[in-house]
Parts: structure tokens; C-alpha cells; sequence
């Protein structure tokens, strides 16, 4: 229950900072061509907080925080008094309408900027790309990729971590061909790979886009000792204790950690003996493991133990942490990356190479914002600047109910030089709510499968 309260707080939070953001940028833009705006909302419905500014502006916060909106004084929608004509939304000119349209997703990608800048300032750290393993005859094996090699750029996009490096694989989903730059071990120099992409499949929902070309990241060695141990788990009632090492299950000897895990999930609730050595001696015990539930409805065993994992070599870790200056360009281009990518992952939601399984919805982002929130407020800023380019981009899709929309009835006046007629926008809107409504029952769905 507690999860559930901390990740719809860091929701309505991360939400209700996005939603300010880009209606300050509608209102920023507004005031500056000379339209005045009667109210600037957070949420919908009733008002749980106002405020009437010296300005004459209505500043609102609203009982539901799913959106937000600026009202401009606009004679399509009231009357308007002669004297006050020139302060309406729709006497303005043409580039001013679209410039405070364009200004709220606009105002996303600077807020994505300005979050990032702050990331970089504070610091991320991070592990350098380095490849540990290669599956045989895989794709990234056929291309000769090879275990130490250290991932330096994927198609002209730099990849200073881990991170950076699965963006730019995900990006190519549906191409042909990825170009991958990197160093081979202990070299300085740089060479470039070709992956053959034309039989690559992947699904973003269940795989993991490095898995499914064959690379395993490099991590440290996981030994044999035990180094957690749940409370009340089948573990401590068996008798294990920190810094117990397993040598061997049911007599058989064991030689690394991932033969612990598949003997333990192989016999739900039923007992093996687990030998240990223990200050220098055998020890062996029972260990019957708890029956876990999977989300496909198999039943595996669970015993309530974790090994000790050695430290990452120094010379793997890095500290993105950059100086004023330097961090806005990092900054400008974590955000281009972010923007071009969703891009094409809409272009490709669009052509079928991406399914409409892997749309997300409000309880996803929810789950995200707080375990986020959870890691501090680095991961935080940067999860926020995430979806931000997201809403930006969103908004920006030619639906008539969305900014996109706008502009594009803005650009038909610009070639027809007269405005779109009430009738047509009318039949606009109608088609591009049920658009967006069917997409959000999608999104909705997909969250609760997931559930």
C-alpha cells in the first residue's frame, strides 16, 4: 500500500511540474504578443486554490491534476468589447498564434534541457559500455564483436554509458543495418562493426534489446558467498548465514551462482541439501525453497538469498558530472537524442515495425516516477526531462485536439490565406478526440496487463 501512495505522489508531482511547465510556456509567449489571459490552471474542475494576480489573471489549482490549460480572452469563444478587440487570442496574426501554440511543447524540450543541465551539474555515475560476453553465431558474433570491446558511438550517436548505448539500439528497430564504433580490448584505436539487422527480432515489452543481439554487459563477478539474507525466508530457516559460501547442492558441486539460482527455481517446496563452507568447514543443510508466482502463472522456487558481488574496477567508472558551461551542450544533446528517438519510435509505432502492446499509460509513468524518486533526485530530473520531451512530442502529433492540431489548421491558413472553416475544425476535433481517446483506452489496457 505504501508503494502504491509513493508512486501516485511522485505522479502527481512529476505531472503537476510538466503540466506547469508547458502552459507557462503557452502563458509566457501569450502575454508577450499582447493577448490577455484570463486564467492559468493547473488540473481540471473544481479549484482548490485561486488566486486573482494584479494582472487580472485567475491563477488556478485544480481538484484533477491530469492536465492543465491557459484561457485567453478569444472572440470565437465570448464576446468581446470594441476596446478590448486587440487583446483577443483571434485577432492576432498568424505567426503569433502559432508561435503560442508551438511555445508549450517548446517549452518541454527547454524543461527537458534545463533538467538535464541540472543532472549533468550534480553528476551521474556510471559504468563504461564494456562487453562481457557474446552469444555464438548471434548477430552481434557474425559482426565480430568480441568480449572486452568497449562501445564507444552507434551510429554517429556517443555512447558514454550504458544508458546512451541502449537508447541507440532501440532506435534502430525496423532498419537493416546498425553501425557500431568500438575499441578493441586494451587498444586506444577505434574500429567500426556492421550488425546485420534483416532477421533481428525484438519486442521492447519482454526482451532486453542487448540480449537479443547477442551481448551480455561486462559486471563484475558474482562469487559463491552469501551476502543478504531476507528475513523470515526459506534461507535463514534452512540455517544459512552471511558469508556462507555454497559449494554444492544435492552433492553435486556448484562453480558459479547461476547454478544456485536454476537448482533453487527448478524445486519449488521441495527440499534439497545445500553444503557450505563456513570459518574453514563443511556444513551441509536443508533448504526447502518458497513457492513464487510468476506473471505467467509458473511456480518457482524462491529461497531468500543474494551473493556477494566483487567491486567494479575503478577504471570501469565513470562520474558524468560536467561544469556549467559544458553541461548545457551535454544537456542540448541528451535531449536531441531523447527527441529523435521518440520520433522514430512514433514513426515506427506508426509503420507496424513497433506494437501497439508497447504503449504505455499513466500507471507505467507512475511505477517509473517513483522508483525514480526512489533513487534520489539525479535519477528523478532525468526522468522527468524523459517524459517531458515525450509530452512535447505528443503534443506536437497533427490532432486537432492536441497543439499539433492547431498548427496544422494554422499552416492550411497559411497556403489558403483564410482560416480553416468552424465546420471542418469542428469534424477535426471529433475525430481527433476519439483518436486520442482510443490511444489512452490502448495505453490503459497494456498498464493493466502488465499489472
Amino acid at each position: 500500500m505504501m508503494d502504491v501512495l509513493w508512486n501516485l505522489g511522485a505522479f502527481l508531482l512529476a505531472l503537476g511540474i510538466l503540466i506547469a511547465a508547458h502552459e507557462f510556456g503557452h502563458f509566457w509567449v501569450a502575454r508577450r504578443c499582447g493577448v490577455y489571459i484570463e486564467r492559468f490552471s493547473i488540473g481540471f474542475g473544481k479549484a482548490l486554490w485561486r488566486k486573482v494576480g494584479k494582472d487580472g489573471t485567475e491563477y488556478t489549482l485544480a481538484m484533477i491534476p491530469l492536465g492543465g490549460y491557459v484561457k485567453m480572452l478569444d472572440g470565437r469563444v465570448d464576446e468581446v468589447p470594441e476596446h478590448r478587440q486587440h487583446l483577443a487570442f483571434n485577432n492576432k496574426t498568424l505567426w503569433q498564434r502559432s508561435a503560442i501554440v508551438a511555445a508549450g511543447p517548446v517549452a518541454n524540450f527547454i524543461f527537458a534541457i534545463a533538467a538535464y543541465w541540472i543532472v549533468y551539474l550534480i553528476g551521474v555515475p556510471a559504468v563504461r559500455p564494456v562487453i562481457g560476453e557474446v552469444v555464438p553465431q548471434s548477430i552481434a558474433a557474425e559482426a565480430g564483436i568480441r568480449s572486452g570491446m568497449e562501445l564507444k558511438s552507434i551510429s554517429g550517436i556517443k555512447t558514454a554509458d550504458w544508458e546512451s548505448a541502449n537508447m541507440a539500439m532501440i532506435s534502430h528497430i525496423g532498419d537493416k543495418e546498425m553501425v557500431i564504433t568500438v575499441t578493441e580490448p586494451d587498444a586506444e584505436y577505434e574500429v567500426q562493426r556492421t550488425l546485420d539487422l534483416t532477421g533481428w527480432s525484438f519486442d521492447p515489452e519482454s526482451e532486453r534489446v542487448l540480449a537479443t543481439l547477442g551481448i551480455t554487459p561486462y559486471s563484475p563477478p558474482i562469487t559463491l558467498s552469501i551476502s543478504q539474507l531476507v528475513d523470515d525466508g526459506a534461507a535463514i530457516a534452512a540455517g544459512l548465514r552471511l558469508n556462507d559460501k555454497i559449494v554444492a547442492i544435492d552433492n553435486t558441486p556448484i562453480v558459479k551462482w547461476e547454478e544456485v539460482v536454476e537448482a533453487v527455481r527448478s524445486k519449488p517446496d521441495q527440499s534439497m541439501l545445500v553444503e557450505v563452507e563456513r570459518e574453514g568447514e563443511n556444513v551441509t543443510l536443508s533448504l526447502t525453497p518458497a513457492v513464487k508466482k510468476l506473471a505467467n502463472g509458473d511456480m518457482i522456487g524462491y529461497a531468500g538469498f543474494a551473493p556477494k558481488v566483487e567491486a567494479w574496477p575503478e577504471s570501469y567508472q565513470i562520474n558524468l558530472q560536467f561544469g556549467p558551461l559544458e553541461a548545457v551542450s551535454k544537456a542540448v544533446e541528451k535531449t536531441w537524442q531523447l527527441t529523435t528517438l521518440t520520433f522514430d519510435m512514433v514513426g515506427k509505432l506508426v509503420t507496424g515495425d513497433i506494437a501497439i502492446k508497447n504503449l504505455s499509460g499513466p500507471i507505467s509513468i507512475a511505477k517509473g516516477a517513483g522508483m525514480t524518486a526512489d533513487y534520489g533526485i539525479v535519477y528523478f530530473l532525468g526522468f522527468l526531462a524523459l517524459i517531458s520531451v515525450n509530452l512535447g512530442i505528443v503534443n506536437l502529433l497533427p490532432l486537432p485536439v492536441l497543439d499539433g492540431g492547431h498548427l496544422l489548421f494554422f499552416a492550411i491558413e497559411a497556403i489558403t490565406r483564410r482560416p480553416v472553416s468552424e465546420r471542418v475544425q469542428d469534424i477535426g476535433y471529433r475525430v481527433g478526440s476519439a483518436i486520442l481517446v482510443a490511444l489512452m483506452a490502448v495505453a490503459l489496457f497494456n498498464d493493466f496487463t502488465r499489472l
